[in-house]
């Protein structure tokens, strides 16, 4: 089994392969060319990518009424200008957080970024507090 040293430790790829698979999050990469080069498979995917999507430039994954806010981001990570933007937006009348945050090398080098997308309806729900104690109290699958 091949182990990918990574900061902080080592994965399997199996391993990585299912953290990925596991958490209900999208992660897609996007290289600092602007092309998809990598999403995360999973089923808990809002907004589904397919193989054919890799290798594409980011716009032609994305709606066109967002394109030019996706331009914007781009734009602002490429110049250095910000590193991080997180958005909140109506999916379905649900809430989805999508974060964008700029990949650099050891030289501020722009390397990409990724695009982490989530439902955060359970985040802040009335009565958390107490939907929380309840997961931890009671196992469920």
């Amino acid at each position: 089994m091949t182990d990918i040293k990574l900061n902080g430790g080592q994965l399997s790829l199996q391993q990585l392969n299912a953290i990925f698979k596991t958490i209900p999050v999208e992660f897609d990469f996007i290289d600092e060319n602007d092309i998809v080069r990598w999403s995360s498979a999973n089923d808990h995917r809002l907004f589904k990518r397919t193989d054919s999507d890799l290798g594409k430039h980011v716009l032609e994954v994305h709606p066109g009424h967002s394109q030019s806010h996706v331009k914007q981001v781009l734009h602002d990570m490429h110049s250095g200008e910000r590193d991080s933007i997180s958005i909140m937006i109506k999916y379905h009348d649900r809430p989805v957080n999508i974060a964008f945050y700029a990949l650099r090398d050891k030289d501020n080098n722009y390397l990409g970024c990724v695009e982490v997308t989530q439902d955060v309806s359970s985040h802040q729900q009335k009565g958390s507090l107490w939907r929380n104690i309840k997961q931890v109290l009671h196992k469920s699958k």
